[in-house]
């Protein structure tokens, strides 16, 4: 029963991982900055990785989507690669998941289902490295741009979606490895449980064959057929001629 719970509780954080991944693809501000020309005037810069935009004061956004996936900087693609891989990772984690969850009834035996159950931790722990690397890799480079004296272009500060894909990532990396966890423990209690009961049938049959000890110095009874007189009969006097 434990070991059923685990693999819920894994599933759940990871599934919840994986939607926060998700959705942070989709989130318009990785990066923003604010510039006040006036006190009513306010302009913000925000930008993602597939456009960057510049909204009013009176909420009117005007967006420009980047025109070359070649043109970019290395790290706005290397970015849009891992989110894409965190996504696909997650989805089949999922899958996995589910197939092998104790509480479903698709999957083979125990033994095989606890093998699929921790591929699916595995893949969902593949995922959050990929989601976490990506966006640690964006924020980086703000940063960097930030505390340069040298650039001169406009500065941003860290958007909200990066909060998100690190909350996303973290999720992930727990949910896969309670599901790892779970997946050994399983699979732990199955061999132990094995050799127990092989041992006790093993006791069972050599007491039921050997019988009660005896006491030591005592010789066992001989049989009827090798008794004194049945002995005498067959080695007499005539068997050593």
């Amino acid at each position: 029963m434990s070991g059923t719970v685990t693999q819920i509780i894994g599933f759940v954080l990871s599934t919840c991982g994986w939607v926060l991944t998700s959705s942070t693809i989709a989130t318009d501000y990785w990066k923003v900055s604010s510039i006040a020309e006036t006190v009513i005037t306010t302009a913000t810069f925000w930008s993602n990785l597939w456009k960057s935009c510049v909204t009013d004061s009176t909420g009117v956004s005007d967006c420009k989507d980047f025109a070359s996936m070649l043109a970019l900087d290395g790290y706005i693609q290397a970015c849009r690669g891992l989110m894409i891989a965190a996504v696909c990772l997650g989805f089949f984690g999922s899958i996995f998941a589910l197939i092998g969850m104790k509480c479903t009834t698709i999957g083979g035996t125990d033994k095989s289902k606890a093998r699929i159950a921790c591929f699916a931790g595995v893949t969902f722990i593949l995922s959050g490295l990929c989601s976490l690397t990506a966006c640690s890799l964006y924020a980086h480079q703000i940063t960097a741009e930030f505390f340069d004296p040298m650039f001169v272009a406009q500065k941003y500060e860290l958007g909200a979606a990066l909060f998100i894909g690190w909350g996303g990532s973290v999720l992930c990396l727990c949910g896969g490895g309670t599901l790892c966890f779970s997946s050994v423990s399983t699979c732990t209690e199955r061999f132990t449980g094995y050799i127990y009961k092989g041992a006790a049938s093993h006791s069972h049959v050599s007491t039921s064959h050997r019988g009660p000890l005896k006491p030591a110095g005592q010789l066992p009874s001989p049989s009827p057929e090798y008794s004194s007189s049945s002995h005498t009969r067959q080695f007499d006097k005539n068997a050593y001629v």
